[in-house]
């Protein structure tokens, strides 16, 4: 019996270390910004509800996220390079855009202290019916700036999904358009093509909330596991200590 208890800590010690070590692999790595100035973090963004119509007055873009900058800039009153956060206010935020057969486009203005001009281009792959996000623009005039900030990439691939089905991913994504650009995403939906009427298609969720779910299902099958082993072990140690005083 002290062998079987023994054998089941030894078990529960190894499987405690090797779920530290899995829940250690999986957590986003933290990068270390070169250089940072002191601010309050903003917290987490408020979800926006953005909708892009045709020519004809039909919806051809939905989208619903929330949205925060990360931007790298020379400082006025630090007289030197910093870095902020700024979440996007969705009750400031004025949405636009276009939308081609193969093209969308959603253009996010906010013309508050802080002014900000955000595009996201969609592109639509017509032999493979795969869309995804290819390029982001940001514009951005603060009062703190030396001079206006502006970036851009045209050769992103983020938010890859299927015509006539909608992106979604309710976990946190960073998004990096350029060394002084990433824009972090939460709770995103959208569909910038094949849509009917103003509802989003059925979701294509992504790979990270996929994951987050697989999780606990690996956990709960490693405990049911560790328990079949420890209960198989009790019951051959019984076993045993019932033969050894059979007498002859």
């Amino acid at each position: 019996m002290t062998q079987t208890r023994c054998l089941g800590v030894t078990l529960l010690l190894i499987l405690a270390a090797v779920l530290h070590q899995g829940f250690a692999t999986v957590a986003p790595p933290t990068t270390a910004q070169t250089t940072a100035a002191p601010h309050k973090e903003p917290g987490r963004p408020e979800k926006g509800n953005y909708k892009v119509t045709s020519s004809n007055g039909t919806t051809c873009l939905l989208a619903s996220m929330g949205l925060q900058l990360n931007i790298t800039f020379n400082s006025v009153s630090q007289n030197k390079t910093v870095q902020d956060v700024v979440n996007l206010q969705p009750n400031m935020t004025k949405g636009s855009g276009s939308c081609d057969p193969d093209n969308a486009t959603l253009r996010l203005s906010m013309d508050a202290e802080k002014k900000i001009n955000l595009t996201f281009f969609f592109s639509l792959n017509t032999t493979t019916n795969k869309f995804h996000l290819s390029e982001v623009s940001l514009s951005a005039a603060w009062p703190d700036m030396k001079e206006p900030f502006s970036a851009d990439n045209a050769s992103l691939d983020y938010l890859r999904g299927t015509l006539g089905f909608s992106y979604m991913c309710h976990e946190q994504q960073t998004l990096n358009v350029a060394q002084d650009l990433s824009i972090d995403t939460f709770q995103v939906q959208v569909q910038p093509f094949g849509l009917t009427g103003d509802q989003f298609g059925a979701a294509e969720e992504c790979q990270l909330d996929e994951d987050d779910m697989l999780i606990p299902i690996i956990v709960g099958a490693a405990l049911a596991g560790l328990v079949l082993i420890v209960l198989l072990a009790y019951l051959i140690g019984r076993k045993r200590s019932h033969a050894g005083y059979q007498t002859i």
